[in-house]
């Protein structure tokens, strides 16, 4: 399983325009927000460091969409083995199905862990260099931690969805689509305030939008207390929940840990549902 996560990610980090081409779905956001969706958001939103607050909001979307771009990336070989019949090959050896499943996840696990940390660290640069306060030692731990947890459940997920795959076509045609849905997905485009609320409730279960709610309460927390700071409480918790910061359902409002929880079940059913899947089309063939 080691060898053939190392050997799946020296391929994808040769391949330049497969990394390039991963990080679509964060140009398009960077792109979106640099034009005009920077001036709608902070458009009546008379606060303290407006800037800053927008800038912090849009980096912790950026790293949670990173997370999922980049593992679909990673899961191009897998599509390649498979057209290539490669993958007849893994199948016929000895090697259990879920160490085949895991070594190609381990894989995306460490690309996505390693791309979403760049970003995160970029993006930290940036908001200092635009007045930022610098993150506690603490906050960036919980951060990397929110990144390896994001990256692992992105990577089953995604793994699932591209076990279904033959030919590099449909791959393609699949990494276009997210790439340029992933920040609608995610609650990045737009607030989701904004948004009807059968919309929400679509973006709320989406798995990859709850890493992005835990990145922004903690890329949030110094530049909400500078921008809310005197203002009734009331409009605070309007703001964090017009913009995803907090995800309520109905007057339940979900806490960290429900968050937390959420993930590593997706995460688990998902490993399974792939096992299961690759396991069911091995014996077809």
């Amino acid at each position: 399983m080691i060898n053939l996560a190392i050997r799946n990610c020296k391929i994808y980090f040769r391949q330049k325009s497969t990394v390039f081409f991963s990080l679509m779905g964060v140009f398009i956001i960077i792109l979106l927000y640099a034009v005009f969706l920077g001036d709608q958001f902070k458009n009546g939103l008379d606060v303290k460091d407006v800037d800053v607050l927008m800038y912090s909001w849009v980096i912790a979307g950026i790293v949670a969409v990173t997370s999922i771009t980049t593992t679909m990336g990673a899961f191009e070989l897998f599509v390649e083995d498979r057209a290539h019949k490669v993958i007849n090959d893994f199948n016929s050896s000895p090697i259990a199905h879920y160490k085949l499943v895991g070594g190609y996840i381990l894989c995306a696990f460490i690309v996505g862990s390693l791309m979403s940390s760049v970003a995160f660290f970029v993006g930290e640069l940036f908001l200092l260099s635009q007045g930022a306060t610098l993150l506690s030692l603490i906050t960036i731990m919980q951060i990397l931690f929110i990144i390896l947890l994001s990256s692992l459940m992105s990577s089953t997920i995604v793994f699932f969805i591209v076990s279904f795959f033959n030919n590099l076509s449909a791959m393609s045609t699949a990494s276009t689509i997210l790439g340029t849905l992933i920040g609608f997905l995610t609650g990045v485009y737009l607030p989701i305030g904004s948004l009807p609320e059968y919309v929400q409730f679509i973006i709320k279960s989406f798995p990859t939008a709850h890493s992005a709610v835990l990145l922004r309460q903690l890329f949030l927390q110094e530049p909400l207390k500078t921008s809310f700071n005197n203002l009734p409480v009331e409009y605070l918790n309007g703001f964090k929940e017009s913009v995803g910061v907090v995800f309520k359902f109905g007057d339940f409002t979900l806490e960290p840990i429900h968050h937390i929880l959420f993930m590593i079940v997706v995460t688990i059913v998902f490993f399974i549902l792939t096992v299961f899947n690759l396991s069911r089309t091995s014996k077809q063939k």
